[in-house]
């Protein structure tokens, strides 16, 4: 286990429920990876940088409900933005995307 933290830490990560309603190759990234533009309701679009190129097609992302931190500071990834920070389990260098079991509203809380 890792650093513990308080419940009051936790309650600072904003995590919220989003889809995916753009995917597109990212060639000028270090590690082979995607941009993806996401839908979160009424908190708005974000973009995040995703590097699951190796389990996941673009059309198997498009229109998919993934998890993401949505209060992270914007990060400057080579020449794109990441607004968000999409959540997966990560299986040795493979990510497996987080997701809810039922379609649920755009910017649904994770908690």
């Amino acid at each position: 286990m890792t650093n513990t933290i308080t419940f009051e830490d936790f309650t600072k990560v904003d995590i919220r429920v989003g889809t995916i309603i753009e995917v597109n190759d990212f060639p000028e990234a270090r590690n082979p990876a995607y941009q993806l533009t996401i839908d979160f309701g009424d908190l708005g679009i974000k973009k995040s940088s995703a590097q699951i190129t190796s389990l996941y097609t673009k059309e198997e992302l498009l229109n998919r409900q993934v998890v993401a931190i949505i209060n992270f500071p914007k990060k400057q990834i080579a020449t794109f933005m990441s607004e968000c920070l999409v959540l997966g389990a990560v299986d040795g260098k493979d990510v497996i995307l987080l997701n809810p079991e039922q379609q649920v509203k755009n910017g649904s809380t994770v908690a």
